[in-house]
C-alpha cells in the first residue's frame, strides 16, 4: 500500500493546491478575492492525464465487499486540521475551491462563489445557507470501506477522510445524488469527467484502493474525453 510512502508527495500536492490562498493577515470580515486561482484544475495537464491512464492500468480490480460495520465515525474527526495550517479541512477546501471569498477571522469562510464542477451551476455561498455547498469525498468513504478501508487503522482512515486530494466543494444536490456511488454508477457533467477521473485515480492509487470493473470501465471512458 502506498499511503505511508506517499506522505511527502501528498503534502506537496496540498501545498500546491492551496497556493495563492493567504491565511495570514486576514481579519474579521476581510474580503479575499482569489479569482479562479484557487479552483481545482478542470482541464488537467497532459502529464497528469498520462499519469492517470498509467495508474488506472495498475489499479487492482475487485468486487465490492460488505458495508457491514461502516459508520462515518470510523473515519475519525470531521474536517480535522491534518495539514496543521491552523484551519480545519472544510474551510481549507472552501478557500481553495470558491472565489470572491470573505472570511471571519483567519479561517472561517463566510461567503463566496462556487462554480460547481459536478453540474456547472453557480452557487452563491453564505454561512446562513451552508448546506448549499457541501464537501464531497471524490472516492466516497463508504465505498472505500467496502473496497478495503475496513481493514485500515483508524489513523489511516482519518487521514483519508481529511485528505485535500480527495475533497471537493460541490453543490449539495449532485452530492446527494452521488452519495457513496463510484464512477460506474454516477458521473459529473461531461466537461468535468476528465478532471474527475484524474483525481479519482490519483486517490485510489495513493491509498492502494482497488476499483470495481464497472468503475474501471467508466474511468477509462472519462479519461478518453481528456
Amino acid at each position: 500500500m502506498r499511503w505511508a510512502d506517499s506522505a511527502g508527495r501528498r503534502a506537496g500536492a496540498v501545498a500546491v493546491a492551496l497556493a495563492g490562498v493567504a491565511f495570514l493577515g486576514a481579519c474579521d470580515g476581510q474580503k479575499q478575492d482569489t479569482g479562479t486561482a484557487g479552483v481545482p484544475e478542470r482541464k488537467p495537464e497532459p502529464k497528469a492525464v498520462a499519469e492517470a491512464r498509467r495508474d488506472l492500468s495498475g489499479l487492482r480490480i475487485a468486487a465490492e465487499g460488505s458495508r457491514t460495520g461502516y459508520e462515518r465515525e470510523k473515519f475519525g474527526a470531521r474536517w480535522k486540521d491534518v495539514d496543521r495550517n491552523g484551519c480545519g479541512q472544510r474551510n481549507d477546501v472552501l478557500a481553495r475551491d470558491l472565489r470572491q471569498t470573505q472570511r471571519k477571522g483567519r479561517c472561517d469562510i463566510v461567503s463566496g462563489v462556487l462554480d460547481d464542477p459536478y453540474s456547472g451551476k453557480r452557487i452563491d455561498f453564505t454561512k446562513t445557507r451552508a448546506a448549499e455547498v457541501q464537501i464531497d469525498h471524490v472516492y466516497p468513504l463508504a465505498l472505500a470501506w467496502r473496497m478495503g478501508a475496513s481493514r485500515w487503522s483508524g489513523d489511516q482512515r482519518e487521514r483519508f477522510a481529511n485528505d485535500l486530494d480527495n475533497l471537493l466543494a460541490v453543490w449539495g444536490v449532485p452530492n446527494r445524488q452521488k452519495s457513496d456511488k463510484g464512477p460506474g454508477e454516477w458521473k459529473p457533467q461531461q466537461s468535468y469527467q476528465c478532471a474527475y477521473a484524474v483525481r479519482y485515480v490519483a486517490v485510489a492509487d495513493e491509498y492502494g484502493l482497488p476499483v470495481t470493473r464497472a468503475d474501471h470501465s467508466a474511468l477509462q471512458d472519462f479519461l478518453s474525453r481528456c
